[in-house]
């Protein structure tokens, strides 16, 4: 009896013990409050009504402040979120969300932030009234797999011949830019260029790296066109009277130099009489002038010279040379610019002379040196009537200044990230389906039990931000029009959507504003994702 009286307190020693979370739960809420103030920084920028950010980044150095400070101005989430320097590590992951956001998408990257800004404000709640995190995390992967699959009964299917339909959803991605303005341009455009580059053999392949942008300062971007053919942002060698204009035009791209060789290893030469020197003169312009009858001799009248790091391309003797041959050279093509090149000419690029064919070369009607403003610097190299024109597209963007010009090209790459997404998955969806989402998931909720109930309701509360951003950064009174929305949906309106412009709730199909089924599904997979990675740290180690 004794001995057993004795053992109770050791007993209770062992059971009663006493764990201090303190630690965990401060950085799980540092955590927590780092996520919610990357999104409330983006989330000013949601929607057509958002407002612009200005990023001003300046360079360390001396001199003149103007010459090292560049100056951004943009509403789009992926710039602004990429442009901010962060430290914290939960921070971070944000950033990484919306760059996630881009790669699958390439649109909504505003839209994923807030919603995961929201989730987390949503999760403090829970974990503040005594909800573990483990059991929240497993709730936002079912409300996750759920909402993908009540997004999937709103899609509206869609055929790549629907011209229209592509070019909708194009303009719903360009109303939410600085140049909205433009968007009854652009949208066809990009519609036009990425339809371009769809491969039949690959119906549901779009790559990206086929479209090319090239940017050129002046006039408006009203300016801005699809070009039939291949754009060099170069300038044609004037030097000895070279030619600017070319038709029926067979072109080289090579990737040689068109001037003197080098010797391997860096040595001087002493040249000690003026015999000597005029025997070396002589080689190098019967060096060149063999080079120049070769090019001759194949049929090419018109060279792309690739930039080289070894020495100069070119040499004003052998521009010369090839000015007297009547053949056009453009010189400095970049390495990168190589590939794209040569599959929209259907060519290939030539390492050495020697390999020089007939069947290597291009074909073109014809190749001219056009100016596309004022100054010597405003001149590009047009390209037109390529014989078996690889699938490419080439837009030429204009602009009064850079940051016009700059914007423009971001805005495209959204709109042709759009159409890429309608060909990998061809369905739209129009509305507001967030609020549907959440509507149906409260009702699903009713339906589980305990813990998982109660979170999926709080979490399905959470996607209510974005139509809430939308009427807030709109102007609107955000809290009468989510409810009138709702409203709306219960009713069975699934259309329903906010009309900024109207400044109330309007069938959103009817407006045109239509986006695809992928950047929704992708928002709200990622973003559950990155919550729940967020609500499994428990601690953070500092490993130097």
């Amino acid at each position: 009896m004794a001995a057993a009286v004795a053992a109770s307190p050791a007993q209770s020693r062992k059971t009663e013990t006493y764990t201090d979370n303190k630690r965990r739960d401060d950085v799980r809420g540092l955590n927590i409050a780092a996520g919610r103030a990357v999104a409330a920084a983006a989330r000013t920028s949601l929607g057509p009504r958002g407002m612009d950010k200005m990023i001003s980044s300046s360079s360390s150095g001396g001199g003149d402040q103007a010459a090292h400070e560049a100056v951004i101005i943009t509403n789009d989430g992926a710039t602004i979120l990429s442009c901010m320097p962060l430290l914290q590590p939960a921070a971070r992951m944000l950033a990484d969300l919306f760059r996630s956001q881009d790669a699958a998408a390439g649109d909504g990257t505003t839209t994923v932030v807030v919603l995961a800004g929201s989730l987390l404000h949503r999760a403090q709640s829970l974990l503040s009234a005594g909800a573990h995190p483990t059991a929240a995390a497993d709730a936002l992967h079912l409300l996750a797999a759920r909402a993908v699959g009540i997004l999937h009964g709103m899609a509206i299917p869609v055929e790549l011949s629907d011209r229209d339909a592509l070019v909708k959803s194009a303009s719903t991605a360009l109303n939410s830019k600085v140049v909205s303005q433009y968007s009854t341009l652009l949208s066809p455009l990009a519609v036009d260029a990425a339809l371009a580059v769809v491969d039949p053999a690959h119906p549901y392949l779009l790559d990206l790296r086929d479209i090319r942008v090239v940017k050129k300062l002046g006039g408006t971007v009203d300016d801005t066109e699809l070009i039939r053919g291949l754009v060099l942002d170069k300038k044609a060698s004037h030097v000895a009277g070279g030619p600017t204009r070319i038709g029926d035009a067979k072109i080289a791209v090579i990737q040689f130099q068109v001037s003197p060789p080098k010797t391997d290893i860096e040595h001087s030469v002493v040249v000690s009489d003026y015999a000597q020197m005029d025997r070396i003169l002589r080689e190098e312009r019967n060096y060149i002038l063999g080079m120049v009858k070769k090019f001759k001799a194949s049929g090419c009248n018109v060279l792309l010279i690739q930039k080289s790091i070894l020495r100069d391309s070119v040499t004003d003797l052998s521009l010369h040379y090839l000015a007297k041959a009547k053949i056009m050279v453009v010189k400095d093509v970049e390495r990168d610019e190589i590939e794209f090149i040569t599959k929209t000419l259907n060519c290939m690029p030539i390492a050495s002379i020697e390999h020089l064919r007939v069947d290597k070369l291009g074909h073109a009607h014809l190749v001219e040196e056009i100016s596309v403003g004022d100054g010597n610097n405003n001149k590009i190299v047009k390209i037109t009537g390529i014989k078996n024109m690889g699938r490419t597209a080439t837009v030429l963007v204009r602009g009064s200044n850079q940051m016009v010009i700059d914007e423009a090209q971001r805005s495209l790459h959204d709109a042709f990230c759009v159409i890429r997404c309608l060909v990998n998955k061809r369905f739209l969806i129009g509305g507001a389906p967030e609020i549907e989402m959440s509507m149906q998931l409260a009702a699903w909720a009713k339906e589980l039990r305990g813990m998982e109930s109660y979170c999926v309701r709080e979490f399905a509360e959470a996607l209510e931000v974005i139509p809430y951003t939308l009427a807030e950064n709109a102007g609107l009174d955000p809290i009468s029009i989510v409810t009138e929305l709702r409203n709306r949906h219960a009713k069975g309106e699934k259309n329903a959507g906010i009309n900024v412009r109207k400044g109330r709730i309007t069938n959103i199909l009817e407006e045109n504003v239509v986006q695809p089924l992928l950047v929704s599904t992708s928002a709200i997979t990622l973003a559950c994702e990155c919550v729940r990675m967020i609500l499994k740290i428990d601690d953070i180690v500092t490993v130097r």
